[in-house]
């Protein structure tokens, strides 16, 4: 099975669940500014949203994607404010014709005081499990 992992990470929070992600499936996460290259069975979409809105980078990687490119979708992120990023980059994904996984997960990301030192060990550890429920 082909795995890629993407992301975005404003703030570290989504690069420390990369590579939660990286290390579990053997697979080297890429920001999402580096395209797919050939075609994947899953992959690891991340972020974080800033001002309620997940960052360019990620939409504009998700214009790159095919259905035939990717089959499916896991999507993965922190937020402070808004519930989650996830929402955002399934609409986009679906809008695309591509299989976003029902499984999905995020956890609270500091931004400033608010919510400090998210995510914490116990969030590591909870996507940490989560991503082991994924292949």
């Amino acid at each position: 099975m082909k795995t890629a992992i993407r992301y975005y990470s404003k703030f570290g929070h989504t690069t420390k669940m990369a590579n939660i992600v990286g290390e579990l499936t053997n697979t080297r996460p890429e920001l999402a500014t580096v395209r797919l290259t050939e075609p994947v069975d899953t992959l690891y979409l991340g972020a974080g949203v800033f001002l309620g809105k997940v960052d360019n980078s990620i939409v504009e990687f998700i214009k790159t994607l095919t259905p035939d490119m990717v089959k499916q979708v896991v999507c993965f992120g922190s937020s402070a404010i808004i519930k989650s990023p996830v929402p955002q980059m399934r609409k986009l994904l679906q809008a695309r014709g591509i299989t976003v996984s029902e499984k999905e997960f995020t956890c609270k990301g500091s931004m400033g005081p608010v919510h400090m030192g998210h995510p914490n060990q116990k969030d590591l550890d909870d996507f940490r499990q989560f991503i082991l429920t994924t292949f």
